[in-house]
C-alpha cells in the first residue's frame, strides 16, 4: 500500500490552521497533514522592529525539524516572513513553499492590475516584493495596489469572523478596477465569497492555491 504524502504546515498563528485544513480536505484529502505551531514568532518580529533576519535561525530550525520528521513537502502559512523563509529552504532536499508564492504565481496569469489585502501590516512589505520578484522573473509589468484592514485582524483575534469578512469585503471596494484580489494571509479566507460579491473581481486564497501547487510537485498523477 502506498504511503500518504505527508506535509507538515508551520503556523505562525493559530488562525492560519482552519482556512489551510479546510482546503486539504477540499483539494487534497489523501495527503496526511501535520501541524507546527510557533506563535511567539509575530510578537518577536513586531520586537525586533520588523527585521525578519533575527528569526533566520529559527525557521531554519522549524524546516529542518519537519524534515527530520519525514515530511515530503512543508509549507509555512504566515506571510511576514518571506525572506526566512527563503534562507531556511537552502539545502532542504522536500519541496519548501513560502505561503504566497503559488497565488502569486495564479495572479500573474489573471493580469498585470492586482490588489493585495492584508489585515496585518508587516506582511504587506515581504509578500510585494515577491509580487515584484516574480513578476520580474516572468519579464511582466505589474500595477500592485496593497489595502490594510487592520480592524479585520483585530476582529478575528477576538472570534469574530463576521465582521472580519465585512470589513475586507468593504474595503475590497478600492479594488474594483483591479484584474484580481489576493488575500496576503491565509487566516482571511474565510472573507472570499463576500470579496468576491462585493467586488466583482477574481478572488485568489494563499491557501486553495499553495494546496493545489504542493499537488503538482507531489502528487502530479493525481490530477
Amino acid at each position: 500500500m502506498t504511503k500518504p504524502t505527508r506535509i507538515s504546515l508551520i503556523h505562525a498563528t493559530p488562525l492560519a490552521i482552519a482556512p489551510i485544513a479546510k482546503s486539504f480536505k477540499r483539494l487534497w484529502p489523501q495527503a496526511s497533514v501535520f501541524n507546527i505551531l510557533e506563535d511567539s514568532l509575530t510578537a518577536d518580529l513586531k520586537a525586533a522592529n520588523g527585521n525578519i533576519a533575527a528569526l533566520i535561525t529559527r525557521f531554519s530550525a522549524l524546516t529542518r525539524y519537519a524534515v527530520d520528521s519525514g515530511a515530503d513537502g512543508v509549507l509555512f502559512t504566515c506571510s511576514a516572513f518571506g525572506p526566512a523563509i527563503d534562507a531556511a529552504r537552502a539545502g532542504v532536499c522536500v519541496p519548501v513553499l513560502k505561503p504566497n508564492e503559488a497565488m502569486i504565481s495564479q495572479a500573474l496569469e489573471l493580469g498585470s492590475k492586482i490588489a493585495l489585502i492584508a489585515t496585518f501590516a508587516p506582511s504587506i512589505a515581504p509578500v510585494t516584493a515577491e509580487f515584484e520578484d516574480l513578476a520580474r522573473q516572468a519579464s511582466k509589468t505589474i500595477d500592485l495596489r496593497s489595502i490594510c484592514v487592520p480592524e479585520a485582524w483585530a476582529a478575528l483575534q477576538q472570534g469574530d469572523a463576521r465582521t472580519h469578512d465585512h470589513l475586507i469585503a468593504q474595503a475590497s471596494a478600492e479594488a474594483v478596477d483591479c484584474d484580481v484580489i489576493c488575500f496576503a494571509q491565509f487566516s482571511m479566507t474565510s472573507a472570499s465569497p463576500a470579496t468576491q460579491t462585493a467586488s466583482g473581481r477574481p478572488v485568489l486564497t494563499t491557501p486553495d492555491s499553495a494546496v493545489a501547487k504542493l499537488k503538482t510537485l507531489l502528487a502530479p498523477h493525481s490530477y
